[in-house]
């Protein structure tokens, strides 16, 4: 009798964005001490990496950046931070680059790769020392072959694996219903096709790509998933998943995610993930968020995981 199929056991979140220059969500004022707790928690659940979603974007910075022009006042160095407090807790972090919010939207991608690669150096100066330094984030998110995405990804990935060779990781989006109208969105051979072209282009620039999954609909995920899977396999990349633990379908931005959405596309990238992060664990999934529906989420996934977080 042919034997039963292996069960690959279920992938807990091990990864969160951190995401601090507050693009479209709330900040949630914590100091050195609530974040110091959140790390702490996240040493205890098994979170080991950490991935600042930008440091930079348009005219604010995690840091008081000497090279990024026009920016406002910034009082307090939370790259060192977050740096200091992965190193306390054992996680790995990786950095998010500069986005100007303009120069690649506009067509002047090299503006953004010359900006980028000034603001990387200046990274490196300051924090590339430190052990928690991990990888590098090309903040640059992109559905398609489009807006110079090849020579953006070219020019910053490689400029970032040159000041310290360290891998980098891209989080793109499917071009899906959840976001775009019919008319704009991809069918699931487009997709392939556009990604065919940029990862045929970029091979020694990016290391791992975890595509988001929250603009496509659940029942497309799991083919999705898959021939992105493969793709990344003929191309040498390795696969993570960005499971986003924020909800897409209610009509307001954004409130954590429905724990029975949030498990079905989990189990949908356990399939293909080598690793799974989520955008983004302090506003939507953390005991202390600003969200009480996320103190809810966290419990549901624990108790789905038996995990014991320890004081919260």
């Amino acid at each position: 009798m042919p034997g039963k199929a292996k069960i690959q056991p279920m992938l807990r979140l091990t990864g969160t964005f951190l995401d601090e220059i507050t693009h479209d969500i709330p900040s949630q004022n914590w100091s050195v001490e609530e974040w110091r707790r959140e790390f702490q928690l996240y040493q205890r659940i098994g979170i080991d990496t950490v991935i600042i979603i930008r440091s930079g974007y348009r005219d604010r910075c995690i840091f008081p950046s000497k090279v990024l022009p026009g920016l406002l006042p910034v009082f307090d160095d939370l790259g060192r931070m977050f740096l200091d407090l992965a190193e306390e807790a054992g996680i790995g972090l990786y950095w998010g680059t500069y986005d100007s919010g303009s120069h690649w939207h506009r067509s002047s991608w090299w503006k953004e790769v010359d900006l980028n690669k000034a603001f990387i150096d200046e990274v490196v100066g300051r924090y590339g020392d430190s052990p928690a330094f991990k990888g590098w984030y090309m903040t640059h998110e992109t559905s398609k072959f489009d807006s110079h995405i090849t020579e953006i990804f070219n020019g910053i990935g490689r400029h970032c694996k040159a000041a310290k060779d360290v891998p980098v990781l891209i989080s793109p989006y499917p071009q899906g219903t959840k976001q775009f109208d019919v008319h704009s969105a991809f069918t699931l051979e487009e997709s392939l096709d556009h990604w065919e072209r940029i990862f045929s282009e970029v091979h020694g620039a990016v290391d791992i790509c975890a595509f988001q999954d929250g603009q496509i609909q659940y029942r497309e995920l799991p083919a999705f998933l898959r021939g992105m899977r493969a793709l990344a396999d003929r191309h040498g990349l390795t696969t993570w998943s960005n499971v986003e633990s924020f909800d897409r379908d209610m009509p307001i931005k954004f409130p954590p995610a429905d724990w029975r959405y949030l498990r079905l596309k989990m189990e949908a990238a356990n399939e293909t993930a080598e690793k799974l992060i989520t955008f983004e664990f302090p506003h939507f999934m953390s005991p202390r968020s600003c969200y009480p529906a996320a103190h809810n989420l966290f419990r549901r996934y624990c108790q789905h995981f038996s995990i014991e977080p320890g004081p919260i």
